[in-house]
């Protein structure tokens, strides 16, 4: 049996490449497929693992929501951003069943992707404060604490 060794690629891309030591020497990459995680919470890893849990290859979600597989195959790895299309978005939301909240998260970070505030938030007045909350958090240190409770207060002023 040959001898493996086995060399991490950048996360982004989820993969191994493993060097098979025989004759001739052979180059194989294994892709690992990483859940939705605090870590994995983009546009293309949220469809992915979604559609992965439906059961769907790439190629049949794309054949049931009329996209081009190469390209959206691009948009599940972060590598284009995803598209600024109600109408297609609504088909994935159907097609993979997602609920309301996830319906929003999903725009959300679709828009967050395209480099956009998401359209819901546009408010003028809102967006007025935003450079100086940019300002107030640039260069501090902050933890996973800090921002649950940033959190919390934030929902707090959301509830009647």
């Amino acid at each position: 049996m040959p001898e493996a060794l086995s060399q991490p690629r950048s996360p982004k891309l989820r993969c191994d490449v493993k060097y098979v030591f025989a004759d001739p020497p052979q180059r194989i990459t294994v892709v690992k497929h990483q859940p939705h995680t605090m870590q994995n919470t983009k546009f293309g890893g949220m469809i992915k693992d979604r559609r992965i849990a439906a059961g769907m290859t790439l190629r049949s979600f794309c054949r049931e929501t009329a996209i081009d597989p190469s390209n959206w195959s691009k948009i599940e790895r972060g590598v284009i951003a995803p598209p600024d299309d109600p109408e297609l978005i609504g088909r994935i939301v159907g097609l993979l069943g997602l609920s309301g909240a996830e319906e929003t998260e999903l725009g959300d970070l679709a828009a967050i992707a395209r480099g956009q505030i998401p359209a819901d938030l546009k408010d003028e007045e809102l967006l007025a404060k935003m450079p100086a909350f940019f300002r107030a958090i640039r260069g501090q240190t902050y933890t996973r604490d800090d921002f649950e409770k940033l959190m919390s207060g934030v929902e707090k002023l959301h509830k009647p």
